[in-house]
């Protein structure tokens, strides 16, 4: 009977050990997480951050022509087939309304896009020439009432770049969907956690999302003669 006690005194130990190794670990992991957006404050004046319930970074600040900015970070591990993914959202509130219509577009809908507003819009609009059939559009006018042949070379333009998930453009706002980061497949696969191999969100990311976003916000606004066009 006594014999038994030193193995049950090692085995809780062990636990015990392993316990604490595994909560550095996780606490070490949302101490990173936490991070991933300090870089990208730089951009905007009166940066401030908070931590969401996800333990993923929420930045909040003005832009250079004093739109408001958000640039949140989503995690997305609804598609059991696919591997777990990072989304970077930006969304630019303007300081006045524009005169151009709500306009979204989703690249390769699943109906898992938790996140989307595209679904909102309520006129279905078939994709202009050349853009994939598989990108789904929605808006608040049928397409004919939009600068049809700008809009399509805008939306061709972002969504060359697949890793552009969505575009949504209303007359208050402007917001660009892209991929962050992709799970790593053995922590999905063999752990069923979401793990993403980034240290950092560069802000090469972001500054690329806020000129999609100009792009598209041009490409609708009915007051301006010749849009903007993304830089090669």
């Amino acid at each position: 009977m006594l014999a038994g006690v030193p193995i049950a005194v090692f085995a809780a130990a062990s636990a015990a050990g392993i316990y604490a190794m595994a909560r550095r670990d996780h606490q070490a992991a949302l101490a990173a997480r936490a991070r991933l957006l300090d870089s990208v404050a730089e951009l905007f004046s009166d940066p401030a951050v908070r931590i969401g319930g996800d333990g993923f970074p929420v930045l909040t600040g003005q832009w250079r022509d004093r739109r408001a900015a958000k640039v949140e970070l989503i995690p997305d591990t609804l598609v059991t087939r696919r591997l777990p993914q990072l989304w970077l959202v930006v969304t630019l509130s303007e300081t006045s309304k524009r005169a151009r219509p709500s306009f979204g577009a989703l690249a390769r809908p699943t109906g898992a896009e938790f996140y989307s507003r595209v679904e909102e819009l309520p006129e279905r609009i078939e994709p202009p020439p050349g853009l994939d059939d598989s990108i789904m559009i929605r808006g608040s006018a049928p397409f004919g009432l939009i600068h049809a042949e700008r809009t399509g070379e805008a939306l061709r333009q972002i969504f060359s770049d697949k890793r552009v998930k969505e575009v949504l453009v209303t007359p208050g706002a402007a917001r660009i969907v892209r991929q962050a980061s992709e799970g790593e497949r053995g922590a999905h696969v063999l752990l069923r956690q979401a793990r993403f191999p980034i240290a950092a969100i560069d802000p090469a990311m972001v500054l690329t999302a806020i000129e999609e976003a100009d792009a598209m916000s041009a490409a609708l606004d009915w007051s301006i003669a010749q849009p903007r066009k993304l830089s090669a």
